[in-house]
């Protein structure tokens, strides 16, 4: 049984950091995507960030390039997003999700397990 759980969230001001931790137990991930998404009240969900677990190669959002960092540690078997930069529109419900992929890595039905999510507000 695949469980990710998400930890970091809280209430930041603008410009300021958070750094968010998903761990992953249940399986062996070398062959999986593990990536981080996020959904603000009224909006879809957004994709975020990704990392290749076996090769580390990452993947951003535009909106975040620059300010976001994706990584992992395969010993703790947990991925982190750094944020630093924030700013109000960042504010969501960020949630890990892990995936084998064969389409976009950008598209969250690509992934087959998620985190229970865990809230981001970001104040101006």
């Amino acid at each position: 049984q695949v469980q990710l759980v998400e930890s970091g969230g809280g209430l930041v001001q603008a410009g300021g950091s958070l750094r968010l931790s998903c761990a992953a137990s249940g399986r062996t991930f070398g062959n999986y995507v593990l990536g981080w998404f996020r959904q603000a009240p009224r909006k879809e969900r957004e994709f975020v960030a990704a990392v290749y677990w076996s090769a580390g190669s990452t993947r951003y959002a535009d909106s975040v390039k620059g300010r976001f960092t994706i990584s992992r540690d395969n010993v703790k078997n947990t991925v982190y997003l750094q944020m630093n930069s924030l700013k109000p529109e960042d504010t969501a419900v960020y949630s890990c999700a892990a995936g084998f992929l064969v389409g976009a890595i950008t598209n969250p039905r690509e992934y087959s397990y998620w985190g229970q999510g865990t809230q981001v507000t970001v104040s101006s």
